[in-house]
């Protein structure tokens, strides 16, 4: 089932980063699986890479210039979000823009738009090495 985009757009962005959460971890677990056979620890240790919030702070930098103008505004009421509670292992500046980004791809594969998530990762993937 998908959403439009009114609907999903009614979704606050910590609802939308949880689900997108789910979403980036999968594509940088295939990514990770892609890269060639290896025992599991070490896919886990190389995907872990991908869903660190300072990882995906710089994937916001990637992508960001490339956004639409709906996408940027899901980017910043995702960054913006109230009620995050920060690990201490990652900066407040940094988390925040990870939110962010799992909001934007939780908002796209809830709307159904697989295409661009799988764009998006894409451009990470080829800027950002793990």
């Amino acid at each position: 089932m998908t959403l439009t985009e009114k609907e999903a757009s009614q979704y606050s962005p910590n609802v939308l980063a949880f689900y997108g959460d789910c979403v980036y971890e999968q594509l940088a677990r295939r990514r990770v699986l892609l890269m060639g056979n290896t025992n599991a620890g070490r896919l886990h240790d190389l995907a872990v890479k991908q869903v660190r919030a300072s990882y995906q702070c710089d994937a916001v930098g990637v992508i960001e210039p490339m956004l639409t103008e709906k996408e940027a505004d899901i980017l910043r009421r995702g960054r913006n979000a109230g009620g995050i509670s920060v690990p201490k292992s990652a900066k407040p500046s940094e988390y925040r823009r990870a939110t962010a980004l799992e909001a934007l791809f939780g908002f796209l594969e809830i709307t159904g738009q697989h295409d661009r998530v799988e764009q998006l990762f894409s451009v990470i993937s080829e800027a950002l090495p793990i």
